[in-house]
C-alpha cells in the first residue's frame, strides 16, 4: 500500500466519484489512477466502490471506512513533513492564507507586513475567494489558514478563533436622497436598488433575515465579492451599497457618504480557522498570536487539545470591535463605534 494510492482514493471521493476530475486536480492521468485503485483493491481484497458499468457510483461500507482511515494517514504524513521542515529550517517555509476580498484588501496588509518583518524567510501566499472556495482550500490542504466572517456549515470541520467584530455601513452618492437623512430604516433602503456582497442576501443570511423581520422586500440589483467594485457601481448611480465598515476610506471615498447601519443589521465576526489536526510550525503560532488579540501559544494548544473547543467559544465572549484591535485598530477609528454618517 502506498500513500499515493490513498491520495488517489481520497481525491476521487472529494471530486464526487469523478476520476477525470480527480486526475486533473492531482496532475496525473486517469488511466494511472484507475490502475492504482485496482492495485489497492487487489491488495486489500476489498471492493471500495459501488460500480455501474465503468462509472463509480458510491463507496461501499468497507470503502467508507478505508477512506476515513486514509484521511487520517494522509494528514499525519503531512504533519510529519511539516515537522521535518520545522527542524530543518525554523524560519523558512511558506504561509498560505485563504480569505475574502474585503479582508485581503483592507485588513490583512498591515498584519502581513508586520509578520513578514518578523519572519523574512517565510513566503506569504494570499488566496482570495468565496466562502466555499476558502473552506475547500483549507480542507484540501492547499491553504494553511482561512480568514473569513460570519458562520457557515462550510467551516464546521475547522477550528476557528474569533479576531474582531465589525459593522455594516450604507454608502450612497452625495446627491442621493439618503445622504442627508438623519436616520435610515430598512423600508427606506428597500425603496432603492441595492448593491451588496455576493451571497449577502442568500436565504438565512443576516441581511435577508433583517429585511424579512421588518416585512419589506429588498430590491437587490447587483452583487459582487469586492467592495471596491460595489462602491464604483454606487458612484455610477446604480443603487445604494451595503458594505463592511472597514471598506470605507475617508480620503479615497470622500465622494461617497457612509451611513451607520448597526441599528439595522447585527454585527459580524471575523475569525481565523485551520484544520483541527494539523501540525503548527513556530511561525504559524506567531501568525495566530498576531491575528487574534490576547491569545498565546499555550492557549492555542489548550484550544486544540479541547475536543469540544469550549475554550475557543469562551474566548470569543470577550471579543472587541475592529477599532480596538491592538495591531490595526488605529487604522479603523470609526469602524464599530458608530462613527459613520460622514
Amino acid at each position: 500500500m502506498k500513500l499515493q494510492q490513498l491520495r488517489y482514493l481520497v481525491a476521487i471521493v472529494d471530486h464526487g466519484m469523478n476520476i477525470t476530475a480527480a486526475s486533473h486536480s492531482l496532475f496525473t492521468s486517469q488511466p494511472g489512477i484507475s490502475k492504482q485503485l485496482k492495485m489497492l483493491e487487489d491488495e486489500l481484497s476489498l471492493h471500495l466502490f459501488v460500480r455501474k458499468g465503468k462509472s463509480l457510483e458510491s463507496l461501499t461500507d468497507a470503502g467508507k471506512e478505508v477512506v476515513r482511515r486514509a484521511r487520517k494517514i494522509l494528514n499525519e504524513a503531512e504533519n510529519i513533513r511539516a515537522m521535518s521542515r520545522e527542524f530543518a529550517g525554523r524560519f523558512q517555509g511558506e504561509l498560505v492564507v485563504a480569505t475574502t476580498h474585503t479582508q485581503a484588501r483592507y485588513v490583512l496588509p498591515d498584519l502581513l507586513e508586520g509578520f513578514q518583518r518578523k519572519f523574512p524567510g517565510i513566503a506569504i501566499k494570499l488566496h482570495q475567494g468565496t466562502s466555499d472556495q476558502i473552506a475547500r482550500q483549507v480542507q484540501e490542504q492547499t491553504a494553511d489558514f482561512a480568514v473569513a466572517s460570519g458562520h457557515s456549515e462550510l467551516f464546521d470541520d475547522l477550528l476557528t478563533l474569533p479576531i474582531y467584530h465589525w459593522e455594516r455601513i450604507i454608502v450612497v452618492r452625495k446627491d442621493h436622497a439618503l445622504a442627508a437623512a438623519e436616520r435610515v430604516s430598512l423600508a427606506d433602503l428597500a425603496s432603492f436598488p441595492i448593491i451588496s456582497y455576493t451571497h449577502s442576501f442568500d436565504a438565512g443570511s443576516d441581511q435577508s433575515r433583517a429585511f424579512a423581520k421588518a416585512g419589506v422586500e429588498p430590491n437587490v440589483v447587483f452583487s459582487a465579492e469586492d467592495p471596491d467594485v460595489i462602491k464604483n457601481y454606487v458612484r455610477k448611480g446604480m443603487g445604494v451599497g451595503i458594505i463592511a465598515c472597514m471598506a470605507y476610506d475617508r480620503e479615497r471615498d470622500s465622494d461617497l457618504v457612509a451611513i451607520n447601519a448597526n441599528r439595522l443589521f447585527p454585527s459580524c465576526t471575523t475569525w481565523i480557522g485551520f484544520r483541527k489536526n494539523r501540525f503548527l510550525r513556530d511561525y504559524m503560532y506567531a501568525f495566530l498570536e498576531l491575528m487574534v488579540p490576547g491569545v498565546e501559544r499555550h492557549k492555542i494548544d489548550e484550544i486544540i487539545a479541547d475536543p469540544k473547543h469550549a475554550a475557543a467559544a469562551a474566548y470569543g465572549k470577550s471579543l472587541s470591535g475592529l477599532n480596538l484591535h491592538p495591531s490595526i485598530g488605529n487604522r479603523f477609528p470609526t469602524c464599530c463605534n458608530g462613527g459613520f454618517n460622514l
